[in-house]
């Protein structure tokens, strides 16, 4: 292994998302399902199958390649099934996820049923109904700044890990890879990409009935499919 990795930077190194890639080839059934270890039901989206150390990662061993990269150490699990695990366990490292995609690809509703108690969420639609009582669409243009703040305070705590938070998921668009680049490097997250098609993007726009400005959002999605860089070789999701 190349370098000298700590517990933050190992799961984005080159490494380990080759590994990992393998691993998920050679978990393929013969239905062409990969089953979680924990639960037994298959593992439907990619991004929502994560690697598991059988034998806990710690700083002493994240540099032993005999336990970080070896495949009879390793599962596969959902992502909700893996917190299960480490709360479970009472592991305290601290993990930071930037989900990412499309709106209305469905990254608010991944995170709400794969984070668990005690896990920080950064969702700017659930800040700006928190700071104005409004519903969840309506967004008052005099508390830009103050959402923005209140964001930028909670991204601060994440970087430092500041607070006695488990995992950290910071949610949003960010279509372009340079963005994407920086905040990964910044806060040594972890990429996971919601990819959703555009069509189904719109389709669930076409069927939803929650208040939201439809024509609002139809330019919202033009305008992130239009923007989005593909991702980066390197990174974990390709």
């Amino acid at each position: 292994m190349s370098g000298r990795y700590t517990l933050s930077t190992f799961y984005k190194s080159r490494e380990w998302g080759k590994l990992l890639s393998v691993i998920r080839t050679e978990w393929i059934n013969e239905q062409g399902e990969i089953i979680c270890a924990y639960c037994g039901k298959p593992i439907v989206k990619k991004y929502d199958c994560i690697g598991h150390h059988k034998i806990p990662l710690t700083e002493d061993n994240v540099n032993d390649v005999s336990i970080s990269l070896n495949p009879e150490n390793i599962d596969l699990l959902h992502h909700r099934c893996h917190n299960k695990i480490h709360n479970k366990l009472g592991y305290t490292d601290k993990r930071v996820y930037l989900v990412w995609g499309s709106p209305l690809a469905g990254k608010s509703s991944w995170v709400k049923q794969a984070a668990g108690e005690g896990d920080l969420i950064v969702d700017m639609d659930a800040i700006w109904q928190c700071v104005s009582g409004c519903d969840k669409y309506q967004k008052p243009g005099r508390l830009k700044s103050v959402v923005f703040g209140v964001r930028d305070t909670l991204i601060e705590m994440i970087r430092y890990r500041r607070g006695k938070w488990l995992n950290a998921y910071i949610i949003g668009g960010y279509p372009f890879s340079g963005e994407r680049e920086r905040m990964l490097d910044t806060l040594n997250a972890e990429s996971i990409f919601i990819d959703t098609s555009e069509s189904e993007c719109r389709q669930r726009l076409e069927e939803c009935n929650d208040g939201r400005n439809k024509e609002e959002w139809e330019e919202y999605i033009s305008d992130w499919w239009e923007k989005f860089s593909p991702i980066a070789p390197h990174s974990l999701d390709s």
